[in-house]
Parts: C-alpha cells; sequence; structure tokens
C-alpha cells in the first residue's frame, strides 16, 4: 500500500523507496493523473487524504472532491479516502474535505498525546491539539481558521503583501504594493530559511528560484527594482515579512497550547527545522527519517495499515 496526499499545490506519495513531492497546481489543470500513473501498476493499493479540492478550478468543493477520488481510482481502483470523521471512504463523500491534517493527527495522537502539532508547508501552517482527538472530528477549514487550527501562511507560496501593509526602508514608512511580486519563498531563499532545491513551487514572475533573482522580485513590492533600493534594503523586506509570518505562527501556537493543555510542540513540513529550533520543539523529520514533509500522505498510510485496510 501507499499514502498519497491531494493537494491544491502539491501531491505527495509515500512508498516503499520514500517521500515524493510532485509540483501540481489543480487550478492550472495539472497532469494528477500522469503523475499517479507512475506509481500504478505495482499490485500496490492506495490510501489517500486530500485538500486540493477547494483549488478554483472547481465550482465547489463537491466537484473537487468527486474529479480527485474519479482520477486516483482510474489508476488504484481500490483506494481508500480518509474523511475528517476518522473512518475511510470507498467513495466520494462530504466528509473528504480537507483531512490532511486529520489524518496526521490520528496517526501521531498516541506517540505524542500531550503536545501540539505545527506542519507549516508551502502554503499553509495547521496548527493541531492531539490530545483532543475526538473534539478535532467534523472539523471543516473553515472552523479551524475560526478556532485558530489554521493560518494560512507557508513557506513558499504566501503573497508577501498578504503579511506586510508596509515596510521600512532606509528608516522611511513605505506602504507596499498589493501586486503578486514577491512570495514567501522568495524571502525565505534570501534568508537562508530553505534551500534552492526547496523551493519547488512556481516564482511569481517565471523567473528563477535563485538568491538574486528573489532580492528582485522583493523589490518590486515597493514599486522599486534592486538597484533603487540595494540589496541592504531588499533583504530587509524579507526579514520584515519572516518576523511578521513568525509571529502570527507562533501566537496561534501559543493559543492552542494555552487552550489544549499542550506541553511540547511537534513539527513538520517545510518548515519544520526552523519551527522547531524557535519553540525547543521535536521535529519529525528527524524522528520519521524524512517523511515529515510529506507527514499527511506518510500518516494515511500508517493510519490504513494500523486499522489492517489492504
Amino acid at each position: 500500500m501507499i499514502g498519497i496526499d491531494v493537494g491544491g499545490a502539491n501531491l505527495k506519495v509515500v512508498d516503499g523507496s520514500g517521500a515524493h513531492i510532485h509540483y501540481c497546481p489543480l487550478w492550472k489543470e495539472a497532469p494528477l493523473g500522469d503523475l499517479l500513473s507512475a506509481y500504478a501498476g505495482r499490485g500496490e493499493n492506495a490510501a489517500v487524504v486530500m485538500s486540493g479540492e477547494l483549488a478554483d478550478s472547481f465550482s465547489g468543493k463537491a466537484e473537487g472532491i468527486g474529479f480527485i477520488v474519479d482520477v486516483v481510482r482510474e489508476h488504484f481502483p481500490d483506494a481508500i479516502f480518509y474523511g475528517t470523521d476518522g473512518v475511510f471512504h470507498d467513495r466520494a463523500v462530504p466528509e473528504l474535505a480537507a483531512a490532511n491534517w486529520l489524518a496526521s493527527a490520528d496517526y501521531l495522537r498516541e506517540r505524542y498525546p500531550d503536545a501540539v502539532l505545527l506542519d507549516v508547508g508551502s502554503t499553509t501552517a495547521d496548527i493541531v491539539p492531539l490530545g483532543r482527538f475526538d473534539d478535532l472530528l467534523g472539523l471543516t477549514d473553515l472552523l479551524r481558521l475560526q478556532r485558530g487550527y489554521l493560518v494560512y501562511t507557508g513557506m513558499l507560496r504566501t503573497n508577501v503583501a498578504t503579511i506586510l501593509r508596509a515596510v521600512e526602508i532606509n528608516g522611511i514608512f513605505t506602504p507596499v504594493s498589493t501586486e503578486y511580486f514577491a512570495c514567501s519563498g522568495d524571502a525565505h531563499l534570501v534568508l537562508g530559511t530553505i534551500r534552492p532545491e526547496d523551493y519547488t513551487s512556481a516564482t511569481p514572475d517565471g523567473g528563477q528560484a535563485t538568491v538574486g533573482a528573489a532580492l528582485r522580485r522583493l523589490s518590486r513590492v515597493v514599486c522599486s527594482d534592486l538597484e533603487e533600493i540595494g540589496e541592504a534594503a531588499a533583504r530587509s523586506i524579507a526579514l520584515q515579512f519572516w518576523a511578521a509570518q513568525q509571529g502570527m505562527i507562533l501566537r496561534a501556537v501559543w493559543e492552542c497550547m494555552g487552550r489544549s493543555g499542550g506541553r511540547h510542540v511537534v513539527c513538520a513540513g517545510i518548515g519544520s527545522g526552523v519551527f522547531a529550533e524557535t519553540l525547543k520543539g521535536t521535529d519529525l523529520n528527524r524522528d520519521l527519517g524524512g517523511m515529515a514533509d510529506a507527514l499527511p500522505a506518510y500518516a494515511v498510510l500508517e493510519v490504513a495499515q494500523r486499522n489492517g485496510s489492504r
């Protein structure tokens, strides 16, 4: 059996050879079936979670769920799908929408019963109190946003202008443009919190994922270019963005720990290393041998095998 997580931006697959992450933006009619075909034909079944049903290529979640289920079952006819009710299903039902975070919680809750999970991916940050599993059943992303369990910012795809309203440039208060000139991936690449090979999503201008190109994109946030404001000022935009983004996520974690009684934090996703260091928490990439970048795919596979699914 293999584990599959179909997100809006990435397809993540865990099989016997490890974790595999493919950039697969569903809003651009990405070749989901072609990517899955590389894993089919080996006689294995698939345990699946999703969050890509919200992609705006679909008219609504029901259409998105149906599309993902149909494409997966073309390649894995007996695939099972984990839902927000904590149960596996063999057909498209509303409970399949955005259940990937719950699969992670289901897997980790016995190993870390007094912890809060912080999974910071390319697009979002999931904050999950692992000791309150029964209270998590049935939660939609709307409810998670309202309860502070979902912070919609990530390490790669967040528009800088959604976090910052203004920056300080050479001591001067400077409002930012709301155009999609630069993203979190640019800021983190410049600051060294991600490596060039981690920058797997598309860049805002379609250019290269290099520090030099990222600095140029960041300079456009204040309607400038790199020659006009200089490299130091462009780097300061990255620093100011990271301070604001990190603050958003950490506040949500601290509030969740206070409400749930969580005693420590376990971290997953592309941001696991930096947040585990900041929070003095557990970096699941070390504990799980590098699987934590694809935690929901790994988790749904483990939960299915724990439950005796084939």
